[in-house]
């Protein structure tokens, strides 16, 4: 294993693109080092009369090797940017107040835990407003601006099972034990759960002591929507005693600020989110579904009476996902974005249904694969604030106003204006049951019309979500190469309704893999692709369709799985969902019906494998344990087909690529694995270690 260390080591410093010679200027394409540079806009909020927006700015820092967020002011006339909080710490959460005059956020820029701040805008001056144990989320001012509203995570004493005599003093003992009682553990977030719980406080916008709100053993968290006369405070939980097991089981509540009396506004099965008040206060819109338990339902935009009677549906013909509710400031109207067809977009719907598309192209913060994403704000006056970009852009900040559409930043433009990327051409497919397969082909920079050149097969992970036209670091470093690469919604990917999303429900990994097939049986036809060289990678639910795909056919030279899930039946109960995998995704928990886990494990199809296979995983992966990386690695192993594990160190499942560093690492030893089998394996070769 050490000489495949060493020889994968030396193989991805060739192949990576920013390990090449020194040429004499600035490399013309888009290379590891690049990652470090690149900059992405999250999370815009637009002042209340619509002339300023605040937003978080994400840069890479080669120097601490992290995507540093600061906040950033800019004029929506003028498009002149200023910083607002930035230097050392994270700065993220700007939150208006009503009048505009100020402005909250939450930073770490003095050490310690990330406290609240406000910003006078008039002077310039920010003040710390807290001094909390642990960080403030779902930050909402009061309707008059005199408090602030914030979800916190209170510690609790953990369960203790018997006791030790007395430590002498001086005495260095080990760590104390630890004892788990509930049934999620453990987290990919957070890592093993500390005993303890979020709640609701309530803090002086000028500063002072804090008031904790809500109390007991649920979870209590935002989006957090004030009603306009103050008194309440509109928050989403699952607070049944059976909260632990019953995970989507959630509920609208009204908290009475002054008494704190918590009172129900929903009563269904099914998940009640996203509470935002009308500006009159009379009615409450949120998202849910009545949960009918299948693999992926849409979220229905609602609207009911302050109390919760008259509970109607606004946006079910849509058969899209509804997110993110906002009021227009007439009360007359609800602003909320939606995917369709690989794009984010925002929608205005009124109450009588009627619906139209107010903003398009809206993209996400992530960068290293081209998911669907992206948020918003709105301002009185309508118009919104956006995160937008391209295949050929990460998320900048845009206005939507009136119907036009005007760009306000260019974060990348000095890196990226220079560099001559892969061009990104959408492909479709017709698959086995006539349904069109929508993708998206990366072409390598220097292609050109009638060349053929490998093509990489990239599978996303979910699986339900969505790629779409996005910027991906991935795709453009893949692409830099020499490699096409093709990133493909097969069924069961959102945007496209419920129904086509649903077609794996009860039955994934299955039918997808002839959707993921045919769309790369179309980029050959399209006369993109050298038929003889291709491979397939894919993270998460990309990872399950990667070894199910090489435990099917030999058509792809290598493979690289990354962060997969081999045996469903021990993922089902070592993941950090186990409240809802077995339910939703199988019906039955494992011991009630093994072959059905069995059928859908990759692991099941492991002696058909012949096709040289990486596996990448996060070392403290709780979403797709670690564990699964190795079965399938031994099983490998153990078959004499050539493989390699790869362990990214202290990144967790959806944390893989947030290091610039590891995020280059991953994608070179990826290129250097197919490049070792772009022609075969080697002579002589039987598995990784042995060649």
């Amino acid at each position: 294993m050490l000489r495949l260390s060493c020889a994968l080591l030396l193989a991805c410093t060739a192949t990576l693109p920013a390990a090449a010679a020194p040429a004499e200027g600035p490399s013309r394409t888009f290379e590891a080092r690049d990652l470090f540079s690149l900059e992405a806009a999250t999370d815009p909020q637009i002042s209340p009369d619509g002339s300023k927006i605040a937003y978080v700015r994400r840069s890479g820092d080669v120097m601490t090797d992290r995507m540093r967020p600061s906040i950033w002011l800019v004029d929506t006339r003028s498009g002149e940017q200023m910083p607002l909080a930035a230097g050392p710490g994270a700065h993220s959460q700007p939150r208006w107040s009503p009048d505009g005059k100020r402005l909250a956020y939450v930073s770490s820029g003095e050490g310690g835990a990330a406290q609240l701040y406000v910003r006078w805008m008039a002077s310039g001056e920010s003040v710390r407003i807290t001094n909390l144990p642990d960080a403030p989320t779902s930050v909402a001012w009061s309707p008059d601006g005199r408090h602030i509203a914030y979800a916190m995570f209170v510690p609790a004493e953990g369960t203790k099972l018997g006791s030790l005599p007395p430590k002498p003093e001086g005495a260095k003992w080990a760590e104390p034990l630890e004892i788990h009682t509930d049934i999620t553990y453990r987290t990919d977030e957070e890592g093993y759960v500390k005993p303890g719980f979020s709640h609701i406080f309530l803090v002086s916008g000028d500063g002072g002591a804090p008031r904790q709100l809500t109390f007991g053993s649920v979870h209590d968290n935002g989006p957090l929507s004030w009603a306009p006369d103050g008194r309440t405070i509109l928050f989403s939980s699952n607070r049944s005693p059976d909260w632990a097991r019953e995970p989507l089981d959630t509920e609208v509540y009204a908290l009475d600020v002054a008494g704190g009396a918590i009172t129900a506004l929903t009563d269904r099965d099914g998940p009640d989110n996203q509470p935002a008040i009308s500006p009159d206060g009379k009615l409450i819109a949120f998202t849910g579904f009545d949960d009918k338990r299948l693999g992926y339902q849409n979220d229905v935009l609602y609207v009911m009476n302050r109390d919760g009677s008259g509970r109607r549906a606004l946006t079910e013909r849509l058969d899209r996902s509804a997110d993110s509710p906002v009021w227009a400031a007439d009360g007359r109207s609800i602003f909320f974005a939606y995917d369709d067809q690989g794009t984010r977009k925002v929608a205005r719907v009124g109450l009588d249904g009627s619906l139209r598309t107010v903003a398009e192209g809206l993209t996400g913060g992530a960068q290293d694969r081209p998911y669907t994403g992206g948020s918003f704000s709105v301002a009185k006056d309508g118009a919104i604030a956006a995160t937008s970009g391209s295949a050929m852009r990460p998320s900048d900040v845009a206005l939507y106003r009136a119907g036009d559409k005007r760009q306000l930043t260019r974060l990348n433009a000095e890196l990226l204006d220079g560099k001559r990327l892969g061009e990104v051409r959408k492909l479709t497919a017709t698959s086995f049951d006539n349904r069109r397969i929508d993708s998206w082909l990366t072409l390598p920079p220097s292609w050109s019309e009638g060349q053929k050149v490998p093509l990489i097969l990239e599978i996303h992970g979910g699986p339900f979500s969505a790629y779409g036209p996005a910027f991906a670091t991935d795709n453009q470093l893949y692409a830099s190469a020499g490699y096409a690469v093709l990133s493909v919604n097969p069924r069961g990917s959102t945007s496209y309704g419920e129904e086509f999303a649903n077609l794996i429900h009860h039955a994934y990994p299955g039918r997808d893999y002839d959707d993921l097939i045919a769309s790369v049986d179309a980029a050959i036809a399209g006369g993109f692709v050298d038929p003889d060289r291709l491979f397939v990678t894919g993270g998460s639910g990309g990872g399950v369709l990667t070894t199910w795909i090489v435990g099917k056919t030999d058509r792809f030279k290598a493979a690289a799985a990354q962060k997969p899930v081999i045996n469903w039946t021990s993922q089902a109960l070592t993941a950090d969902g186990p409240a809802f995998f077995a339910r939703y995704w199988f019906g039955t928990y494992p011991w009630e019906d093994p072959q059905a886990y069995w059928n859908r494990s990759p692991l099941s199809l492991v002696g058909n494998v012949k096709t040289p296979t990486l596996v990448v995983v996060g070392s403290e992966d709780y979403r797709t344990p670690v564990s699964q990386s190795e079965e399938y690695y031994t099983a490998l192993q153990l078959r004499g087909v050539p493989t390699a594990l790869i362990k990214v160190p202290g990144a967790g499942h959806g944390t893989i690529a947030s290091r610039p560093s590891q995020s280059a690492a991953k994608a070179a030893a990826i290129l250097a694995w197919f490049e070792k089998y772009k022609d075969g394996a080697p002579a002589g070769s039987v598995a990784a270690g042995t060649d």
